[in-house]
């Protein structure tokens, strides 16, 4: 997997994968122009359309209906370092026995991003010359 994130001025810059590309800014009263969502925005994205992947997942290979199925992410704030640290995903799914509820929620929790979260990755940070940079 690999995404190129581009400055475009100012605090705006656009991330780039397989032909998509996305933009992220900042609010206004944070000096952008409010063009995309923020990192953390993206972060909160990023979980929360996994979590419902795997739920709309489990419902489907179930022949179980997916109406209406939404996923809510919610994050606070935390300091010392500056983080994210406390999560909540809502999944609201159709009406679903006992049985499905535990599955649904087994499978959301089997998310790559969930996991990730939960399991702190190694990163490496390297600094290079922009001519070095592929283009």
């Amino acid at each position: 997997m690999e995404v190129e994130i581009f400055h475009k001025g100012g605090v705006t810059f656009e991330a780039v994968t397989r032909g998509h590309k996305v933009i992220c800014d900042q609010p206004a009263h944070n000096g952008g122009l409010d063009q995309g969502m923020t990192p953390p925005e993206f972060l909160l994205a990023s979980l929360g359309t996994c979590a419902g992947f795997y739920a709309a997942q489990y419902l489907k290979t179930r022949s179980l209906p997916a109406d209406g199925l939404h996923i809510k992410v919610v994050a606070e704030k935390a300091t010392q370092p500056a983080r994210l640290g406390r999560f909540q995903i809502e999944v609201a799914a159709p009406a679903l026995d006992e049985h499905h509820q535990a599955g649904i929620l087994r499978a959301v929790k089997a998310c790559l991003i969930h996991n990730t979260l939960l399991n702190s990755p190694a990163i490496d940070i390297i600094l290079t010359e922009p001519d070095e940079v592929a283009a």
